[in-house]
């Protein structure tokens, strides 16, 4: 069993995600790397100022620009997207998704409703099956709501909305492109490579969902691990795996000081962990330009390292995104972005794009200390995170009038358009 400290527990979790010490991907090659890197890039279709998915890679990838992950993702097919918590993963992970596809068709694993999808829409489903040999690629929006079975579903008002859904679930389908976010579905066999189109076997499946749920939390605690997690497998099978895989090596036990409960580490990040307990930082996470403390960056509202309670626990920092809370009940605004400088959460902002003057308005910014509003340092910092937020959403100046700090207000002023 290892035993680190929380500020290595920290840099390890940024550090795997990309995050720390400072952006070292770049461009299209970078977006790449950086999508393998995170194991996950969870999708969400909500845009304000951009989506979540590309706020991440803008965190993470030098000269990023919206919809980048799409080009290596539906043209050069080094991605696929699936699940109920919808993520694009790597291509060659297919047969082992795969595997779990044919167990929620099978009723056995995950979301019950698939099945039931099977047996409301088996008339719809035939159909779109069809549709999709004679025609090739399909979307939902090909088909008119008069000639079609009205559902009321939050996947979609139309019974073929559900029947292309439950085969994209299934595998039959996959995502070919995107239109407007909206997918655009083909048969798995014009967009995955053949190798791919096959099944692991139910051990290697299970190995793999617990290294990769390891991998993307960087530290995990598998007894509340989720939708990776060998769902529907008894308990004794699944403790018996996870002793076999702790003996091999595969994963090994970490105490963070401070931390109750034991976490889990991939074995062959023993020694990172090690190094970054002595000081030492990866030669591979060496940043391209600027290091997190010289340039402050923005964390997307879906971020693995502060979403769902996890910035309270690595940081000490209560983020909530409060996007679907009435407004009433905001503490401090609809799309609230945390802001990483060096290895901790210092502060967030509110902000939104006003696209018909094409300007960036930041409608608040809210210090966790105080201090950091007379800190050179951290204004500098800060006006360069700006600077380079604004060049990825597009815009042509920033409005800083609400941020009420005057040396903060005045160092984003001067560094932006």
């Amino acid at each position: 069993m290892l035993t680190v400290d929380i500020e290595t527990a920290r840099r390890f979790i940024l550090g795997k995600q990309g995050l720390w010490p400072g952006r070292r991907w770049r461009g299209l090659k970078g977006t790449e790397q950086s999508m393998r890197a995170m194991e996950y890039l969870q999708l969400d279709p909500l845009q304000i100022i951009a989506r979540s998915h590309d706020i991440q890679l803008y965190g993470r990838v030098l000269d990023y620009a919206p919809g980048m992950w799409e080009n290596v993702t539906y043209k050069k097919r080094k991605f696929f997207d699936w699940g109920g918590w919808l993520a694009a993963r790597p291509m060659e992970e297919l047969p082992h998704w795969r595997t779990i596809m044919r167990r929620e068709r099978d009723g056995n694993y995950g979301d019950s409703r698939i099945r039931q999808m099977a047996h409301d829409h088996a008339d719809a489903i035939v159909e779109m099956r069809a549709i999709l040999r004679e025609r090739g690629i399909v979307s939902n929006r090909d088909f008119e709501t008069t000639t079609r079975t009205r559902i009321q579903s939050y996947r979609g008002r139309k019974d073929s909305a559900l029947a292309l859904y439950y085969l994209w679930r299934t595998g039959e389908v996959m995502t070919h492109h995107r239109e407007r976010f909206e997918r655009v579905y083909a048969l798995t066999e014009a967009v995955a490579p053949a190798q791919f189109i096959c099944e692991s076997s139910e051990v290697e499946t299970d190995r793999f969902l617990i290294k990769k749920e390891i991998s993307f939390s960087g530290l995990s605690r598998i007894s509340r691990t989720s939708d990776s997690w060998q769902r529907g497998e008894p308990d004794r099978a699944a403790k018996k795996m996870l002793g076999e895989m702790l003996a091999d090596g595969d994963i090994i036990e970490v105490k963070v000081e401070g931390w109750k409960a034991l976490h889990h580490a991939l074995g062959s990040d023993a020694k990172m962990l090690r190094d970054l307990s002595a000081g030492r930082v990866p030669k591979a996470w060496m940043p391209l330009e600027t290091t997190t403390t010289e340039e402050v960056v923005f964390l997307a509202p879906l971020d693995q390292v502060s979403a769902r309670g996890r910035a309270k626990v690595l940081f000490g920092f209560d983020y909530v995104w409060e996007v679907y809370k009435p407004a009433h009940q905001r503490k401090f605004g609809y799309y609230t972005l945390p802001i990483l400088w060096g290895d901790q959460l210092v502060a967030r902002f509110d902000s939104k794009l006003d696209r018909a003057t094409n300007t960036f308005v930041i409608l608040g910014l809210w210090l966790e200390n105080k201090v950091l509003g007379k800190d050179e340092s951290f204004a500098e910092a800060l006006a360069s995170g700006f600077a380079r937020f604004v060049t990825f959403l597009g815009a042509g100046r920033l409005d800083a009038k609400a941020i009420r700090e005057p040396l903060l207000r005045r160092r984003v002023s001067i560094l932006t358009p």
